[in-house]
């Protein structure tokens, strides 16, 4: 569920979403939180020293167990990358359902593609059981989930 938060306050919220819709002809579907007092935004770092009582962008993943997973920074002058943030969630939601890591540009990675990468064993059996898999060495190894 998508949730933005913003530190004005809820009539710049309400002109901000109809000046979106009626100018670029975009929806706004999540709620807009008014952190008027910027309480919120502080307890996640947002405020910049530099910048006054302005925002930084953030973007936060929070698990159904309310788990934060994921803080990605953005300053101002810097938009977010809305693929680059599906990405990152999609990745989570398969390292958790199948205990797997991604590597760095999953699944477009130069070596490994879209395969995912096996956690180090924790224990002599988990290394005979590694063997199985591709990879250079016990320590490093990979598979399709296909």
């Amino acid at each position: 569920e998508l949730i933005g938060l913003s530190i004005d306050q809820v009539f710049s919220h309400i002109k901000w979403v109809e000046w979106i819709e009626e100018k670029l002809h975009v929806n706004i579907p999540f709620p807009v939180i008014a952190d008027d007092m910027g309480n919120v935004a502080k307890s996640l770092g947002m405020i910049h020293p530099g910048k006054g009582t302005n925002t930084v962008r953030a973007v936060f993943v929070v698990d159904p167990n309310g788990i934060m997973r994921l803080m990605i920074y953005y300053p101002q002058e810097i938009g977010r990358q809305v693929d680059e943030v599906l990405r990152a969630i999609k990745a989570l939601q398969i390292a958790d359902t199948h205990k797997v890591a991604m590597p760095e540009n999953w699944p477009n990675n130069e070596l490994l593609k879209d395969k995912v990468i096996i956690p180090p064993p924790k224990d002599v059996a988990a290394v005979e059981e590694r063997k199985q898999y591709e990879g250079p060495d016990w320590w490093f190894k990979y598979k399709d989930l296909k």
